[in-house]
């Protein structure tokens, strides 16, 4: 259990207005980024690459804004404790002394490329994943993240997970299968006539694209948090400082090569936030916050009970489905989505007989959908 969990906000504790908060931004970024490319998109469709980068823009805001502040009290609270006239000066946090903690030789920002530009991918092709397939099966199909953030910390940290934790994983793939299994395909291949053909064969691509859409992100996502966890592991730098220098990592290949090498001549010819709109601003905002949501939970819940906000997020995306995408939940739907949900559930459980721990610090990832974060009040070395 994390500390500080008898904090209020507003006559409440902190820990369960976060993790509240937590279960509806989960629930509604699936369905927003879906809406927002489907029914509730303008006439001219907006692009996933502007918008990966707004909101990359935002959490960088975020982070500086938290990250100088934090240093700054750190300094001040240093020289007002100290005797000596020259550390009395340093009050304040300089642009100098950022971009030096950014970019010195003891930065380590060359080894942030690598995160950041995986994440850069990862959040394309969330956008690619939606806009193929409905908000239900991509939210329950995403939790295949478990399992590859596990697989690369195995072989990457060379950790070692009990029994109960290999059980639950393949409890999640199977689960995850599961869902995928639709039993009126093949009732609906039998019935239909040979003009249905194409429709069928452009359906069963275009659902394709999007399980494929998931599965690299799934695989970039627990790369990228494992090599994040790593280079926790070797530095004692602000996780705050470390969120700035994979933000920057990923804004700048986000617009040189998303949006101006890829989508360059349309965003040339009908502007950068071409087709936003309301929706399109929530979806973004909903992404943005996402990882500060995760950093309070991380703070004052655990992990047990994250797995379980993630859970109920679950169930009420594909509650939602049904009344805003006419989803149709079938069978091996439920029982896949039930299996995963417990499979998340029983990944959180402590390892018995004292295995080894996972990192603290490396449990806050970056600030994004899946997991990450920087606690605010982190120390940095020196």
């Amino acid at each position: 259990m994390a500390a500080d969990s008898h904090d209020l906000l507003f006559g409440f504790p902190l820990k369960w207005v976060s993790l509240v908060t937590l279960i509806i931004q989960n629930s509604a970024l699936a369905l927003l980024l879906r809406y927002s490319q489907t029914a509730g998109r303008s006439s001219r469709p907006y692009l996933p690459s502007t918008a990966v980068v707004t909101s990359e823009c935002l959490k960088f805001i975020v982070c500086l804004i938290v990250h100088i502040r934090a240093e700054t009290s750190r300094i001040r609270a240093a020289s007002s404790l100290s005797l000596s006239s020259s550390a009395s000066n340093l009050s304040s946090y300089t642009l100098r002394t950022l971009m030096f903690d950014m970019f010195g030789p003891n930065s380590d920002w060359l080894k942030m490329t690598v995160p950041a530009i995986l994440y850069f991918i990862q959040n394309n092709l969330q956008y690619v994943a939606v806009r193929h397939l409905d908000a239900a099966t991509f939210q329950v199909t995403y939790q295949l993240k478990i399992l590859t953030t596990a697989l690369f910390s195995v072989w990457l940290l060379g950790r070692t997970l009990g029994k109960l934790k290999w059980v639950s994983l393949c409890l999640l793939t199977f689960g995850i299968a599961l869902v995928q299994y639709d039993p009126s395909k093949g009732k609906n291949a039998k019935a239909a006539g040979d003009g249905l053909d194409d429709d069928r064969d452009g359906a069963g691509m275009e659902r394709l694209v999007g399980l494929a859409a998931v599965g690299v992100a799934c695989v970039l996502s627990g790369l990228a948090g494992v090599w994040f966890e790593r280079v926790l592991k070797e530095s004692q730098s602000s996780l705050f400082l470390r969120n700035l220098q994979l933000g920057i990592f990923s804004i700048i290949p986000g617009f040189f090569f998303g949006v101006w090498v890829v989508d360059g001549p349309q965003v040339y010819e009908h502007g950068f936030f071409q087709g936003y709109n309301i929706w399109t601003v929530a979806a973004i905002l909903c992404q943005a916050v996402g990882g500060l949501i995760v950093a309070v939970v991380v703070k004052y819940a655990d992990n047990i009970l994250k797995g379980f906000a993630t859970s109920i997020s679950i169930i009420l995306s594909c509650i939602a489905s049904v009344f805003l995408f006419d989803f149709r939940i079938t069978v091996p739907f439920t029982v896949g989505a039930g299996i995963v949900l417990y499979a998340t559930h029983l990944y959180g459980q402590p390892d018995p007989r004292g295995q080894s721990k996972r990192d603290s610090r490396a449990d806050l990832a970056y600030l994004r959908l899946e997991d990450g974060n920087g606690v605010p009040g982190s120390k940095r070395s020196g």
